[in-house]
């Protein structure tokens, strides 16, 4: 019998693009809704989770159907709640900047300058503003303008 409030481990059995279901250890199912995977916004479900992978999870509540709704943020450490996760490009890159540069340091423990913090900043705001536009020229038909004319 699974109570609200425990944490348990499952293994992601499939993914939507709202949540993803988890197999329980006493054979149930439950789903984690997109906005219980991660403390960060979560744009793509599979930027954080695949199939097969083992996940620990909360039990937040079991309906009168029997439903059960998982939280994978609501089961992580206090600390791990703290520090931005996830949203992981298929290369490994995270699209967010680390937590070690917001404090000034490296990953080596050296104070950054100014400068280098702004030039880091600089670059990964630049690369998002890329991907925001490719994403964009995707969606709607890309090499158009509003207008419907070629752009060249």
């Amino acid at each position: 019998m699974l109570e609200i409030g425990s944490i348990v481990h499952g293994e992601v059995t499939s993914m939507t693009s709202f949540g993803a279901f988890i197999s329980l250890p006493d054979g149930s199912s439950g789903m984690v809704h997109i906005s219980e995977i991660s403390p960060s916004y979560v744009n793509d479900i599979k930027d954080f989770l695949s199939e097969g992978q083992e996940v620990k999870v909360k039990i937040i509540e079991v309906n009168e159907k029997g439903k059960i709704s998982l939280s994978i943020k609501r089961a992580l450490d206090e600390s791990d709640r703290r520090r931005p996760s996830g949203n992981k490009r298929p290369g490994g890159k995270s699209r967010r900047m680390s937590s070690n540069i917001w404090q000034g340091q490296q990953k080596s423990n050296e104070p950054m300058s100014f400068e280098d913090m702004m030039a880091k900043f600089k670059q990964e705001s630049d690369e998002k503003i890329i991907d925001l536009r490719r994403s964009g020229e995707s969606k709607h038909g890309g090499g158009y303008s509003r207008r419907g004319n070629k752009n060249n």
